[in-house]
C-alpha cells in the first residue's frame, strides 16, 4: 500500500488545507518515499500546486505522468535520483535543487537546462545566461554538426526509392554513428552530448528527410565502458560568447581592458600579444594568452574577496587512457584547486566551474589525483578518479569527483598538512607531509560500492624541519623520496620490506652559497624535470637550480655518510625576490620550468636544448645562467573598475601537453592561459 494518502497530503500542505486541489505548497520530505509511492491518480488532483519538497526521501526517479500543471518550485535533495528527463512534464518550474543525489552529475544539470526553459535556478545558483547557451549555441552547433556528418556519409546511401527495411537499417546505422562521431565541448559533458545528438539526429530524419521515427525505434546504445571517449577542442563554444573574462562565485563581469584574443604569430595580420617578453627567445613561440580569470575560492562567496590565497592545482587523469604510460594523454582539460575553505574543479577551455567542495573550518593546501578500480552494482568494476585534499586541520578528505561524494576522511596529522601526493605506482599509497616535522605514507584502500573503506599508515619519515614540497624519484618510487623543507633537500629510503617503519632521512644536500656549500637553506620549489634532472628552489634569491638526482646520490656511496654535494646542471635566471612560497612546477613532456613571482608574472623556460647534454654521465655545468624563454605579464584586469591589489603567483602548472597553464594568485583569482 502507498505511503502516501489524501489524509496525508492535506496534513502536510504548507499552511493545512481541507481540498486538494487548493493546495499551493507541499511537505513530503523525509517520509522514506520510493518511486512507486508517487500514485500519478492522487497527483493529479493537484491542480494548483506550486511548491513541492521530496527531500531527504529514497526516490530514484520520477513517473512519467504526475500531471503537476503549475509546479514552479522543487526540491528534491538527498534521494538516490539516476536520471532527470521525466522532470519536462513541468514546463514551468522555476527553481530545482537535487543536490546530495549521489548518481547525478553535470551532464544531468545540462539535460534539466535544456529540458526546462523557465529554469532560473539550478541548486540555488542563477543558471539563465548558461542555460540559455546550451539551448540555442549549443544546440545550433550540434544541429550543424549532425546535419554535416549525414551529408558526408549517409546521404548516398539512401536511394531515392527505397523500402521501409532500408529507413531502418540507414536510421540504425545513422544514430549509432552520429554518437559516436559527433563531439563538441568538454569530455565531461560527453554524456549530455550524446543524449542531444541522438535527440537532434533524430528529429532531422523525422523533419528534414521525412524518414519517420515510428515505435520500432532502437533503444539508446551505452558506449561500453572501456572504450575511450573522443573528445575536440570546445574552442568552438568559446568563440560563441562574448570575449568577456567572468569571476565566478558569485559571477561577476571583470573590465577586460587590455584582454584581446591573439592568436598564434603565423596567423598573417595579427599583433603579437602584449604579454609575451621582450626577449630574444620569444622567436621559438610559445606565446600564451589569458582565457579567464576566476573568483570562485570565495569566503562566503563574497565577490569582494581578495585575501584567500589559492596553492595547489593539479590536472585530472584521463580514464582508460593509458594515463601512466604516456603523459601526453594522461590528463583532461578538467583541473583541481584549493585554497581558503573549498576545493574547486575548472574545465580550462569553457573556464566553468564544474564542481565546488567546502568545508567551512579548513584551509586547503594541497590536491592530489588517484585512479581507483571500484567495485560497483553486480559486482562489476569500474575505475573512478578520486582527489584527496588536506590542509590546516591535519585532515585528508577523499573526494569521488564523478558522484560528487566525499566518502572519507583520514586523521593523518596533529597539525597541519603541507603538501600531499599519490605513487605513480600504487594507486592507494598517498604520502602526506605535515607541519609536524613528518611525512606519512598512507594506504587508503579501496571503498566497496557503500563506500566503507580501510586506511592504514605503512611509513612515517622524520624530518629536521617543516617539509614543504616532496617528489617521487621517477626511475624507483618504490624507494626513494625526495623533499624540500624549511631547513634544507633531504632523501628517504622508502622501501616497504625494510622493518623501520620509522625512518630518518638518508641523505641532506649541499648547494652553492656565495664561494661555499651550504645545506642550510629554505627549499620552496621542488619537482623532476625528466627521471634524472631535479629542479629546486632555495630561498637564495633569484636562484633556481637544476641538478641531477643520480650522480648527487651516487657520491653518497653505500658509507654512512648523508651530506651530500649536489651536482649541478644549471642555474635558472629568476625574480631577485626574497620572499617564499612561490612554487615552480614542470612539464617533463615538454621539457618546461615554471614559476610565479612576486608582480604576477610567469616565467617560462624550454629546456630541451640543454637535457641531451645534461643526460652523459660527465655533461658539464652550463656556465651562465640561463635565461627565461618567455615571461607572462599580469594582464590589466579592473573589478569594479578598480585594478587588484599586489599579486603574488603562489603556483602555476600546466597540463603534461602544455595546452593550458593554470595560475593561483595570493589575491583569490586563477587565471587560466591557453598556449597559442
Amino acid at each position: 500500500m502507498s505511503k502516501i494518502t489524501t489524509e496525508l497530503l492535506l496534513e502536510r500542505a504548507v499552511p493545512r488545507s481541507t481540498r486538494l486541489r487548493k493546495i499551493e505548497t507541499l511537505n513530503l520530505s523525509k517520509l522514506q518515499l520510493k518511486t512507486g509511492d508517487l500514485d500519478p491518480r492522487l497527483f493529479s488532483r493537484l491542480r494548483h500546486l506550486q511548491k513541492l519538497d521530496l527531500s531527504d526521501n529514497l526516490l530514484d526517479k520520477f513517473p512519467n505522468s504526475l500531471t503537476l500543471p503549475d509546479l514552479r518550485v522543487l526540491n528534491c535533495n538527498n534521494n538516490k535520483l539516476e536520471d532527470v528527463t521525466a522532470l519536462k512534464q513541468f514546463p514551468l518550474l522555476e527553481e530545482l535543487t537535487y543536490e546530495n543525489n549521489v548518481y547525478l552529475t553535470l551532464n544531468d544539470d545540462y539535460k534539466v537546462m535544456f529540458l526546462l526553459e523557465n529554469l532560473r535556478l539550478l541548486n540555488g545558483k542563477d543558471i539563465t545566461k548558461l542555460a540559455n547557451h546550451v539551448r540555442r549555441v549549443n544546440s545550433r552547433k550540434l544541429t550543424s554538426k549532425v546535419t554535416a556528418h549525414w551529408e558526408k556519409f549517409f546521404r548516398d546511401q539512401l536511394p531515392e526509392k527505397y523500402t521501409a527495411e532500408q529507413v531502418k537499417s540507414i536510421k540504425k546505422k545513422f544514430l549509432k554513428s552520429v554518437q559516436t562521431n559527433v563531439v563538441y565541448g568538454p569530455s565531461s559533458l560527453s554524456e549530455f552530448t550524446r543524449w542531444r545528438v541522438k535527440m537532434i539526429a533524430e528529429e532531422f530524419l523525422s523533419y528534414s528527410l521525412g524518414l519517420e521515427l515510428n515505435s520500432d525505434t532502437e533503444p539508446e546504445e551505452k558506449m561500453d565502458e572501456n572504450e575511450e571517449e573522443s573528445t575536440e577542442s570546445p574552442r568552438e563554444a568559446a568563440e560563441d560568447v562574448a570575449q568577456v573574462v567572468y569571476i565566478y562565485d558569485p559571477l561577476v563581469t571583470v573590465t577586460p581592458s587590455k584582454r584581446k584574443r591573439n592568436h598564434s604569430k603565423s596567423s598573417p595580420g595579427n599583433k603579437r600579444s602584449k604579454s609575451q617578453a621582450n626577449t630574444e627567445e620569444e622567436a621559438e613561440d610559445v606565446s600564451a594568452e589569458p582565457l579567464h580569470f576566476l573568483q570562485c575560492h570565495s569566503k562566503g562567496n563574497s565577490h569582494e574577496d581578495f585575501k584567500t590565497q589559492l596553492w595547489s592545482c593539479v590536472f585530472e587523469p584521463v580514464l582508460d587512457s593509458g594515463a601512466r604510460k604516456d603523459p601526453i594523454v594522461s590528463s583532461s582539460k578538467t583541473v583541481a584547486t584549493c585554497g581558503g575553505e573549498s576545493v574547486c574543479l575548472i574545465d580550462c577551455e569553457t573556464g566553468t566551474v564544474l564542481k565546488k567542495y567546502k568545508v567551512a573550518t579548513e584551509e586547503f593546501f594541497s590536491v592530489a589525483w588517484t585512479t581507483l578500480t571500484m567495485v560497483i552494482s553486480d559486482s562489476r568494476k569500474k575505475a573512478h578518479n578520486i582527489l584527496a585534499a588536506a590542509g590546516r586541520r591535519g585532515i585528508v578528505k577523499l573526494i569521488h569527483v564523478a558522484a560528487d561524494f566525499c566518502y572519507g576522511e583520514i586523521k593523518a596529522h596533529k597539525k597541519p598538512i603541507a603538501t600531499v601526493c599519490f605513487s605513480p605506482t600504487q594507486e592507494t599509497h598517498l604520502f602526506t607531509a605535515s607541519y609536524d616535522k613528518r611525512i606519512a605514507l598512507w594506504d587508503i584502500g579501496i571503498p566497496d560500492c557503500d563506500y566503507n573503506f580501510k586506511a592504514s599508515q605503512l611509513l612515517v619519515l622524520e624530518a629536521v624541519s617543516i617539509p614543504l614540497r616532496i617528489a617521487l624519484v621517477p626511475t624507483c618510487p618504490e624507494q626513494y623520496l625526495l623533499a624540500g623543507c624549511e631547513g634544507g633537500c633531504f632523501a628517504w629510503n622508502i622501501k616497504l620490506d625494510k622493518g623501520q617503519k620509522s625512518r630518518p632521512f638518508e641523505a641532506i644536500f649541499q648547494f652553492p652559497d656565495d664561494e661555499s656549500m651550504t645545506t642550510s637553506h629554505r627549499v620552496d620549489g621542488l619537482a623532476f624535470l625528466n627521471d634524472d634532472v631535479v629542479v629546486s628552489k632555495s630561498s637564495k634569491p633569484g636562484c633556481i637550480y637544476l641538478w641531477s638526482w643520480s650522480r648527487s646520490f651516487d657520491a653518497k656511496g653505500k658509507g654512512c655518510q648523508r651530506t651530500v654535494s649536489a651536482v649541478i646542471l644549471a642555474e635558472l635566471e629568476w625574480s631577485t625576490t626574497d620572499m617564499s612560497y612561490l612554487t615552480l612546477s614542470t612539464c617533463p613532456a615538454k621539457e618546461y620550468v615554471f614559476c610565479g613571482d612576486e608582480k604576477g608574472s610567469v616565467w617560462m623556460y624550454n629546456l630541451s636544448n640543454y637535457t641531451t647534454a645534461w643526460s652523459s654521465p660527465k655533461g658539464k655545468r652550463s656556465e651562465r645562467r640561463i635565461s627565461p624563454t618567455q615571461i607572462l605579464k599580469w594582464p590589466e584586469l579592473r573589478l569594479n573598475g578598480e585594478q587588484p591589489p599586489e599579486i603574488l603567483v603562489n603556483n602555476v602548472v600546466s597540463d603534461p601537453a602544455f595546452s593550458y597553464l593554470v595560475v593561483l594568485t595570493s589575491v583569490n583569482i586563477t587565471a587560466i592561459w591557453k598556449k597559442s
